[in-house]
């Protein structure tokens, strides 16, 4: 298990104590006003903590603290460990940046993008740029997510049972699938559109690396980095350290969600690269860490963990087009 605690002195950092105590004191409102229910905040400055601070309940109802070792589902944030595997196997050769899709999942081979119409009676035409490896990497492939409610595909992604949470009995690989069967939202790296892209990115590091993507991720990332508190779902040993799910209530205030929180009770079918890690903020900080430059070591070393060229880190955070790419504009 990893260790969370204070490493270095606030005012040796360059910090003053009082300004961080405003941050506890800003964010305690939250939970006092019932739009959290608790949380757990760090401060990092040159690869030092400098600030650890708890407030509230990881369980509200049951009256559960918020601890440092608190397990919590950490849903996007599991796109940059994504993003590093597969910047890991693209330095060992398995892919270019430029590959199609399709070379990796068949299914993406001549997709079509939408022009018009419905989610009901949509209007196509044949996508004129396949989705390429770098457009999933920096979401401008045309995918979409179902929950976010502002186009026709999005809606076509909810009927197929994807919304907040994934459909069910589902496997990644078939996922990919069904995803390549909806029109893309726009021609592939014209756009930004936050989506998918990161989970059909794990499909791609599956197939390259021909295994499944926890465990690549186990071998290759989290196991030498130290992240034993960090997987795909809460072991049953670790379910009292994991926080219950909360969303915003129609009154605006922290609401349980326990139906969608139990997808981490146990192992899921579909490993979801774009949102699918429990997680602690001990081992979340060991990541960051891995990805940038220390004193000690280059960017993607971590204590001798791990092993990642500098530039897969930096392409990672955030990736960006290949040379000779016009930047894309957000389609939001």
């Amino acid at each position: 298990m990893s260790e969370l605690k204070v490493e270095a002195d606030p005012a040796e950092a360059g910090f003053a104590a009082d300004r961080l105590r405003r941050l506890d004191e800003h964010f305690a409102r939250y939970v006092d006003d019932r739009l959290l229910p608790g949380w757990l905040l760090t401060v990092t400055r040159h690869g030092q903590l400098v600030h650890v601070a708890k407030y509230g309940h990881r369980d509200r109802e049951a009256g559960l603290d918020v601890e440092t070792d608190t397990l919590w589902r950490i849903y996007s944030m599991t796109k940059p460990v994504t993003s590093v595997a597969a910047m890991m196997l693209y330095e060992e050769g398995r892919f270019e940046l430029t590959d199609p899709v399709s070379k990796f999942i068949p299914s993406f081979k001549d997709m079509r993008v939408f022009t018009g119409g419905s989610d009901q009676r949509p209007v196509t035409v044949p996508a004129a740029e396949p989705v390429r490896i770098w457009h999933l990497l920096t979401h401008t492939s045309g995918l979409t997510y179902g929950f976010h409610r502002a186009h026709p595909v999005d809606g076509m992604y909810r009927t197929a049972g994807f919304d907040l949470g994934n459909r069910p009995k589902t496997t990644l690989a078939q996922a990919c699938d069904l995803w390549a069967d909806f029109p893309l939202l726009f021609e592939p790296g014209t756009e930004w559109n936050y989506s998918i892209s990161t989970d059909v990115l794990g499909r791609v590091v599956e197939v390259a690396a021909g295994q499944p993507l926890d465990e690549f991720f186990a071998q290759r990332i989290l196991g030498p980095l130290g992240m034993t508190d960090t997987a795909f779902y809460a072991r049953p040993d670790d379910l009292p350290r994991l926080a219950a799910l909360y969303g915003r209530g129609i009154d605006g205030k922290a609401t349980r969600m326990d139906g969608l929180g139990r997808a981490a009770h146990s192992e899921p079918l579909l490993l979801s690269g774009g949102g699918g890690l429990v997680s602690t903020a001990a081992d979340y900080h060991r990541f960051t860490q891995f990805l940038l430059p220390r004193k000690d070591s280059p960017a993607g070393e971590l204590d001798g963990g791990s092993s990642a060229h500098p530039a897969s880190c930096r392409g990672a955070a955030p990736p960006q087009p290949p040379s000779g790419s016009t930047p894309p504009r957000s389609s939001r």
